[in-house]
């Protein structure tokens, strides 16, 4: 037979407290009667044994068994039943040397055998305990009766009834009752009210579901590929899956400590801590674009999640390219397409040396324009982005100059970090200063010292006011309106400084002369050393075509 026992868990809760609370109640309750009998026995056993000395102490009782012979109306007789009466005792006995009584209660059995051993007491001991005699079970004391000499001439017992010290037990009994049903409803209240909060927090789940709803959070915190931080209320780690750990470059040993501690300062540390706030914050740790949420939870902590979006961000900065090439040749074919018709127009009105004239000189700025950037960047991939840039720029009537210092080899330990920098900055650069003005310009400078490049891009757009020259580098951060929910700005800028720090270099933005702004980027070891020496140009006339 199988006994019922509750199956949610703050029934069980409820019942385990109850269970608990009885048994402790009753544990106090026997712990607290039991030398509490014990002491009563003791006061009745010293009760007893105070009046067998104040017995034996009369004058008169110990001459008296010595000169008498035991009987019911003789003079011990009278004192035993004077001093049983005044003291509510059981019995008063006196013997002598020989175990005969010379008083009881019962008159009858004076002058016959005590029925307990007297010896401790005819020995010259006192003695007290609980024992059964004629009147029944009694506690009892007993001492020698002497003499004016000293002599022990019998012994005084005196008996108090049993009955008398478990009436007494039981009528504390009743208030202790009292008491220990007082706590065991305090107890009881107390559980439930915990069990009541704990169905709350709970929500009424079973305890076997609490096993299972743990086992799937863990598999699930770290079978996803999505980062998951939960900080307490005050800002410490208690939780970290795998993802977030890889993510962020933390350990376990991050458990249990502030963000602020296991993190650097920077953006990312301000999104997950909140001092950042909104939703779908952009932020970059170690090279890798984040997305980053927060939720408050109920006990005053928080949960951040993070998703990886750097290679969604690679893939959107390789569509840009190639939308940027695109657009480059299709400003290239318009400009082609005017031309052509040009020369048409020229050919038809029969003007064949304006037509000749006119291919020279478009032939000869199309390979200008190539070989002004050919010889002075060797780098294929840098010389491309500059010549396309450059087609882009005519089309929105931006002119792109290349500076006269400008010079780098083809010794580029990674030609793509250094066209992602400055494929940035150009970008920046034609959309400051397309906006402002008709006679808009943007101007590249390439240098090498040493194996450290250093990237200016200068244009005479508004410039960049001193109070935001560090938040342009923020991630997240934009004066632009993203083009989509799914392409959100303020990610160049901060990609170039992480390259840059990457490289062991800096990025950072001041004010042109004349007007405008100049980002400039150093990136040390970015070239080779054995490169210094530069190959003969090559043109990118087809490119620019």
């Amino acid at each position: 037979m199988r006994l019922w026992w509750p199956r949610r868990v703050f029934a069980q809760v409820l019942s385990v407290q109850l269970l608990i609370t009885t048994g402790v109640i009753a544990l106090t309750a026997g712990l607290f009667l039991r030398p509490l009998g014990a002491q009563l026995d003791e006061q009745a056993q010293h009760r007893a044994l105070a009046i067998a000395q104040a017995t034996a102490a009369q004058p008169g009782i110990a001459h008296a068994v010595l000169a008498g012979r035991p009987g019911p109306d003789g003079p011990v007789q009278a004192a035993a039943e004077r001093i049983r009466l005044a003291t509510d005792a059981s019995y008063v006995v006196v013997v002598d040397t020989r175990g005969i009584r010379y008083s009881h209660t019962t008159p009858g059995r004076i002058g016959r055998h005590v029925s307990t051993d007297p010896g401790p007491a005819l020995t010259g001991h006192e003695w007290t305990g609980i024992e059964n005699g004629t009147l029944g079970r009694s506690a009892r004391g007993k001492v020698p009766l002497r003499d004016t000499e000293g002599a022990i001439v019998g012994a005084v017992s005196v008996g108090i009834a049993y009955d008398d010290v478990r009436d007494v037990l039981l009528h504390a009994l009743p208030g202790l009752l009292l008491y220990a049903g007082a706590a065991l409803a305090a107890g009881a209240l107390a559980a439930f009210a915990v069990s009541l909060r704990l169905r709350k927090r709970t929500h009424g789940i079973e305890l076997s579901e609490i096993s299972a709803l743990l086992d799937e959070r863990e598999a699930i915190l770290h079978g996803i590929r999505e980062g998951v931080v939960a900080l307490d209320r005050r800002g410490r780690v208690r939780l970290v899956n795998d993802e977030a750990q890889r993510l962020l470059g933390l350990g376990p040993d991050a458990i249990g400590q502030s963000l602020d501690a296991v993190l650097p300062p920077g953006r990312t540390t301000d999104v997950l801590t909140g001092r950042v706030t909104g939703t779908d914050l952009l932020t970059v740790r170690d090279g890798r674009v984040l997305v980053a949420n927060r939720m408050d939870t109920t006990d005053g902590g928080t949960v951040a999640t993070l998703r990886d979006r750097t290679e969604l961000e690679q893939l959107a900065r390789e569509l840009d390219g190639t939308r940027g090439l695109t657009e480059a040749l299709r400003a290239q074919d318009h400009e082609h397409a005017n031309r052509l018709h040009t020369i048409v127009g020229l050919l038809e009105l029969e003007l064949y040396e304006e037509a000749v004239e006119f291919v020279a000189e478009v032939t000869g700025a199309h390979r200008a324009t190539a070989e002004q950037v050919t010889e002075r960047v060797h780098e294929p991939l840098v010389s491309a982005l500059l010549v396309g840039k450059s087609a882009v720029a005519a089309e929105r009537g931006v002119a792109l100059r290349v500076s006269g210092r400008t010079h780098l080899p083809d010794g580029v330990v990674d030609p793509r970090d250094l066209v992602t920098v400055l494929g940035n900055l150009v970008d920046n650069a034609l959309d400051a200063a397309g906006r402002h003005r008709a006679d808009a310009f943007v101007e590249v400078d390439v240098r090498t010292v040493g194996t450290t490049a250093v990237v200016s891009v200068a244009d005479n757009g508004p410039g960049v006011p001193a109070e935001v020259r560090e938040l342009v580098f923020a991630d997240g951060w934009s004066t632009k309106k993203a083009e989509a929910p799914h392409r959100p700005r303020g990610l160049g800028l901060s990609l170039v400084r992480r390259l840059a720090e990457r490289y062991g270099g800096s990025a950072r933005v001041a004010e042109r002369d004349g007007g405008g702004a100049v980002f400039t980027v150093e990136l040390p070891e970015a070239l080779r050393p054995a490169s210094r020496t530069p190959k003969a140009p090559r043109s990118l006339e087809g490119v620019s075509r």
